[in-house]
């Protein structure tokens, strides 16, 4: 079994270890968190060790799991790839550029595996994406929850479109060409609703919203190429197919096409009851077994981030603020 850390023990901290306690793959060796009480009552609830000193757990791992808030992301993923040790990293990879440059580095110098926590990746709604040739020309997204006054101290883009960004890279070969983006803080001191338009070189465009003051939650992404019109539905785990085909089903509709017919068929699917974070985590024990590279690499977290950086500095450059990160020049975005 893989021996593993759990440095973090918010929300998702406390949905990970109750994950890793129950996997075949993984013996929890301990926890640590900066805030004694979390500490005490994982020790009250479980026979697990909590540990007031991170560098004395993350000795006694093989790997880690980061789930502390991004501005300290850097510090404990760079401790732990110093050690030699394997990193889990929940989204962002950081909130500076920089400080996720220097990660991809680490790892590459160090040779070990390092997972960002991007887990609609995992979503069967995304994964249902495989059995079709995905080309789209135009993508819409809309990740919307309510209010939540603990969720504040990120904006809404490295806090919830940046889930988005990264589907959408994974599904959009191409470089981007230009950004534009706006948005606006309303019930926090940081944006709070975000709009951003991503235009690719092969002539995609995405367009990306985000708000944490709706009235209900969201979370659908719909594709739109030649023949065919894809929505995904991560919160129901559904997926609505609209395709034109020459063959007709029983709920087709006839459209006229110069000298021919064809059918646009519709038909949604239902995906079965899926784990999204036990198959993360699994698949970042495959990793480790198999020597195989994390479906979502430093790298990865590092293109992401680099796209929120420059919608955040697009918006906060309309808004008058000082953004205090990389320009749009040194992004490469227009």
């Amino acid at each position: 079994m893989i021996k593993i850390g759990i440095i973090g023990l918010g929300r998702l901290g406390v949905q990970h270890f109750e994950k890793l306690m129950e996997s075949p793959y993984f013996k929890v060796i301990g926890c640590y968190d900066i805030e004694p009480e979390k500490l005490q009552k994982i020790e009250e609830d479980f026979t697990v060790q909590c540990f007031h000193d991170v560098d004395e757990l993350i000795q006694q791992c093989d790997a880690v799991d980061i789930l502390t808030p991004a501005d300290s992301h850097f510090f404990y993923a760079e401790k732990a790839i110093k050690y030699g040790k394997h990193v889990f990293l929940d989204k962002p990879i950081s909130n500076n550029i920089d400080d996720a440059k220097k990660l991809v580095e680490l790892v590459r110098e160090a040779g070990i595996k390092f997972q960002i926590g991007h887990i609609e990746r995992f979503n069967p709604a995304y994964l249902s994406l495989k059995s079709q040739q995905m080309h789209p020309m135009f993508i819409e997204a809309h990740r919307l929850i309510p209010f939540d006054a603990k969720r504040t101290s990120d904006s809404v883009i490295l806090d919830m479109m940046i889930h988005d960004i990264d589907i959408v890279l994974s599904i959009v070969k191409a470089n981007i060409k230009h950004i534009n983006a706006s948005g606006v803080a309303v019930l926090s001191d940081t944006i709070d609703v975000a709009n951003a338009r991503i235009e690719f070189d092969n002539g995609c465009v995405a367009n990306l919203t985000a708000s944490r003051t709706a009235p209900q939650k969201m979370r659908k992404i719909s594709f739109f190429q030649k023949e065919n019109h894809t929505t995904l539905d991560f919160l129901h785990r559904e997926a609505e197919i609209l395709h034109l085909s020459e063959k007709a089903l029983h709920n087709s509709v006839a459209m006229q096409q110069n000298t021919c017919t064809k059918f646009l068929n519709t038909s949604t699917v239902v995906l079965d009851e899926y784990d999204a974070l036990k198959e993360e985590l699994n698949s970042f024990a495959e990793c480790l077994i198999f020597n195989r590279e994390p479906i979502i690499s430093a790298l990865d977290g590092l293109k992401s981030l680099e796209v929120a950086c420059e919608i955040l500095r697009k918006i906060n450059k309309l808004n008058g603020l000082n953004t205090g990160i990389q320009t749009a020049q040194e992004l490469k975005f227009a």
